[in-house]
């Protein structure tokens, strides 16, 4: 227990355990309208688009998240345009953005400043990485997603469900669509820092995945993701610490562990 909260007494381990806290209660609550709406990859999509704009700020000198919020909330938004095109699907659109806005971001580090270790770990996520400016900022606009979701409720859990039906009855369904990618977008950008481009979209995926296979209410659904969500940070987060692991991938296996067990107990009911 002692070493337990001698791991707190840091600064970096503070603020790691506040932002990420909030971001995983983000990408818990988002996830859940989007695995319903088979939407899930988006945060894989907007998580290279990310790494490239991330990528780009680094080697020009720039605040990082300054560039990255509104370059990946602009790629939501074109997304979810274009994923209503009949003539480009969902995936096809998350493929063609994310791979462009990758090797874009690969290529400027290239030709600039190289692969740093600033870079890396946009890439595969850092706890050292997260600064006291960028935490502040973080805890920011997590609380906005939040307040924003909670507040929204109704609606988005009208547009995930039924969109023609809330169509129908005078709900303004793109905007509700449009709220969720933005929020979405938002949150991955903030995880990165954390989980890495590449490991982010799990945050959004696996608590709520887990929480479907034992609960049956939407609003049951998201708590228990949220719930899930949480602890399962804690808990990466202390095996990184202890093991000397990478946090992002200590993470994601404790949430697919949580995955495993919650499928069990799904199988029994």
């Amino acid at each position: 227990m002692s070493e337990f909260l001698n791991m707190f007494s840091y600064h970096f381990m503070q603020r790691a355990l506040v932002v990420g806290v909030l971001v995983s209660l983000c990408a818990a609550l988002l996830g859940v309208s989007l695995v319903l709406k088979r939407y899930s990859m988006i945060g894989d999509g907007l998580s290279h688009v990310g790494f490239g704009a991330l990528a780009i700020a680094s080697a020009f000198n720039l605040a990082p998240l300054a560039v990255a919020v509104p370059v990946v909330v602009i790629a939501a938004v074109l997304l979810l345009r274009l994923s209503r095109s009949s003539k480009l699907n969902g995936d096809a659109a998350i493929a063609m953005i994310s791979s462009s806005a990758l090797a874009i971001g690969v290529i400027t580090v290239s030709l600039t400043s190289g692969m740093n270790t600033e870079v890396s770990s946009y890439m595969f996520g850092s706890v050292l990485s997260l600064s006291r400016s960028d935490a502040v900022l973080s805890v920011i606009l997590s609380v906005a997603v939040l307040a924003l979701f909670i507040l929204f409720y109704p609606r988005i859990f009208a547009v995930t469900f039924d969109e023609t039906f809330s169509r129908a009855t005078g709900t303004k369904t793109e905007v509700y669509n449009t709220l969720l990618a933005v929020l979405t977008a938002v949150t991955v950008v903030l995880g990165m820092r954390m989980m890495g481009a590449l490991l982010i979209s799990s945050l959004i995926i696996f608590p709520a995945l887990s929480a479907m296979r034992v609960c049956k209410s939407f609003k049951g659904v998201v708590l228990c993701a949220a719930l899930i969500s949480v602890i399962c940070f804690v808990a990466g987060v202390t095996v990184s610490y202890f093991l000397e692991t990478p946090t992002g991938a200590s993470v994601v296996v404790t949430d697919l562990i949580a995955y495993c067990v919650f499928s069990l107990l799904g199988t029994k009911k």
